[in-house]
């Protein structure tokens, strides 16, 4: 699925000032997230380990961030 972004010159604004409305339109189309996921094939099974290995770092760091702050009840 193509996306497309699309800004258009407003009155008296600047090229820097278009090019950074651009840039911000950009990200929160996914554009460029999208293609650098894409870049390289990655096969189904690979995704779901990466999927499972992330959402394990991120239990870790909470639980990490509890036991810091003292919340964890250990």
């Amino acid at each position: 699925m193509a996306k497309s972004v699309h800004v258009e010159l407003r009155e008296n604004e600047s090229f820097d000032a278009l090019l950074k409305r651009f840039t911000k339109e950009l990200q929160k189309a996914g554009v460029l997230r999208d293609y650098r996921a894409k870049r390289h094939y990655v096969s189904k099974s690979e995704q779901r380990r990466a999927k499972i290995r992330k959402a394990e770092h991120r239990r870790r760091r909470k639980l990490a961030k509890l036991a810091k702050k003292g919340q964890l009840g250990l």
